[in-house]
């Protein structure tokens, strides 16, 4: 590795042991990068001025030269005021704004590290995360503090924007002179993203400052193709690495521009497309799904590129978004482990009911449960490796993640004889809901927290329009009433709302096995 730019090293001291890394594939010219790179600072540069960088739903329009006098003063601000030191870990909260992604840039060219979360999480949520990557500031939008307040995380000093109070992070003196990027090597740790594992703890998945430019220079460049015209615009947060590539990283380096949402339901996206003439958008097939019954009266006709991703692409789904647009949709599969899209197929390369071919830079195979390739047409784990790989923030599922220098997705797939990737299932308990990846034991653990639970479990349950849903499985203690709505009420409470379950079945004990150990499987029968 190179040498660190960061004062702090505990993100640099806590990577997974070298043994244990994937084997990283750098095999296209654009992906050899200098070993010195500052990811904000390429994202910024280039782009003249005067060129539109971000807009939002009521007509505001962030130019770049406005985005990068904006980072750079909240550059000073942080490591002037706030006293913050590369390799910090900084914590950003808050809806889908341009402020939102210039704090992000911000905290990346001052050579901290970025740990973005959902603004739908929960104070345990978040004082899990903080914990995990010893979280020391943190940067919220005024209207999504109260549940990190409520968090209590030691020692985390919370600074909030957008509020015009004397105190706000916007309004705070700083010199309004361009800010020198911090020189990070290319392979210092940018960002923290953290993804639930089937344990439900969460997994922090540690990203460098040349991955942020590999997913543009891989999934972006070959397969989406943008050019410095398009307006992008999609559902998912900045807190997912799926909108964090779609709506900040891949607009900026194709120096485009991107349409933020705080709000991003179907029924909006559609209004957002058709008034602002969006051409490339983001979102889960749940999505286009919704999308589908709200077209009559919106025109989509700006619409050039469409992605999907977060779960799998139903065959019916692509042709009949195509009969009534006229686009073909871009399916794929990431993973936060390996930051965004690696396998996936655009234009004539499209084959409905499959994934796709593996993204330019990126390598794919089937194996066995002994790491083995197995033949086309036989079912097995996915394996991946290229340009980014998993290294989980001091996790011992590292070894899990990546066996022989492959990453092992935890998705069952079948390669057809043509090459193609067509899914076939979850290989673990993940429920996969509207994109949402759920961890069925981290919802049970919160149950169980409810004083009238004895025993709860969680699995998901196919469903049409979401792909599957959440259903909890229950125990009350003797005499408790059998009251659904106040169990979905405190999990409103303890987890974001898209964990919650959308049924509870009421039983007097959970399938076990003669040892205790709980037999879910039994359970996914039953429905």
């Amino acid at each position: 590795m190179n040498v660190s730019a960061h004062v702090d090293t505990f993100a640099r001291d806590h990577l997974p042991p070298p043994d244990e890394w994937p084997e990283l594939v750098f095999d296209l010219p654009e992906l050899r990068y200098p070993e010195r790179l500052n990811a904000a600072a390429e994202l910024l540069a280039g782009t003249p001025d005067d060129r539109p960088a971000f807009r939002t739903a009521d007509g505001t329009v962030w130019s770049y030269g406005e985005l990068r006098a904006r980072v750079d003063r909240l550059a000073h601000v942080l490591t002037g005021e706030l006293g913050v030191v590369p390799g910090n870990r900084v914590l950003l909260r808050g809806p889908t704004t341009p402020w939102l992604a210039a704090c992000w840039l911000a905290v990346l060219k001052a050579g901290a590290v970025a740990v973005t979360v959902l603004a739908q999480q929960r104070p345990h949520e978040l004082a899990t995360m903080c914990e995990i990557a010893r979280v020391g500031h943190a940067l919220c939008d005024a209207r999504a503090v109260d549940d990190l307040v409520k968090a209590d995380v030691p020692g985390l000093r919370i600074v909030t924007y957008g509020d015009d109070s004397p105190d706000d992070l916007l309004r705070r003196p700083a010199p309004e002179t361009p800010y020198r990027a911090v020189d990070t090597a290319a392979d210092d740790v940018a960002l923290i993203a953290f993804t639930s594992g089937t344990t439900g703890r969460p997994k922090g998945c540690m990203h460098l400052h040349r991955d942020l430019l590999a997913i543009a220079d891989t999934f972006s460049r070959h397969v989406l193709k943008p050019d410095a015209g398009d307006l992008f615009a999609g559902s998912p947060p900045l807190g997912f690495t799926f909108g964090l590539g779609g709506l900040v990283v891949f607009p900026l380096r194709a120096g485009a521009s991107a349409l933020l949402l705080e709000e991003a339901h179907p029924r909006q996206l559609l209004a957002a497309v058709s008034e602002h003439r969006v051409s490339v958008l983001f979102t889960a097939p749940t999505a286009y799904r919704a999308m589908l019954g709200e077209l009559d009266g919106h025109d989509v006709s700006s619409l050039r590129r469409c992605v999907s991703a977060g779960e799998n692409l139903p065959a019916a789904t692509w042709h009949a978004w195509r009969e009534r647009t006229g686009v073909p949709i871009i399916n794929g599969i990431g993973a936060t482990e390996l930051l965004h899209i690696f396998i996936s197929a655009a234009d004539e390369a499209i084959r409905p009911g499959t994934t796709g071919l593996p993204v330019p830079g990126w390598q794919a195979r089937i194996v066995g449960a002994d790491g083995r390739e197995v033949p086309d047409g036989e079912p097995g784990l996915l394996a991946v490796r290229g340009p980014v790989g998993c290294r989980y923030l001091a996790d011992p599922r590292q070894r899990e993640y990546v066996r022989g220098g492959w990453n092992i997705t935890g998705d069952t797939y079948v390669r057809e004889p043509d090459g193609y990737f067509r899914y076939v299932a979850r290989a673990d308990d993940m429920i996969i809901s509207a994109g949402y990846n759920i961890a069925g034991p981290e919802v049970e653990d919160a149950l169980l927290r409810h004083p009238d639970v004895l025993e709860a479990a969680v699995v998901g349950r196919p469903d049409e329009d979401r792909g599957q849903i959440v259903v909890a499985y229950t125990v009350l203690k003797e005499g408790a009433a059998r009251d659904s709505e106040a169990l979905r009420a405190f999990l409103k409470s303890e987890l974001a709302p898209y964990k919650c379950p959308r049924e509870f079945v009421f039983l007097d004990a959970l399938p076990r096995t003669a040892t205790g150990k709980l037999q879910r499987f039994r359970l996914r029968a039953s429905d």
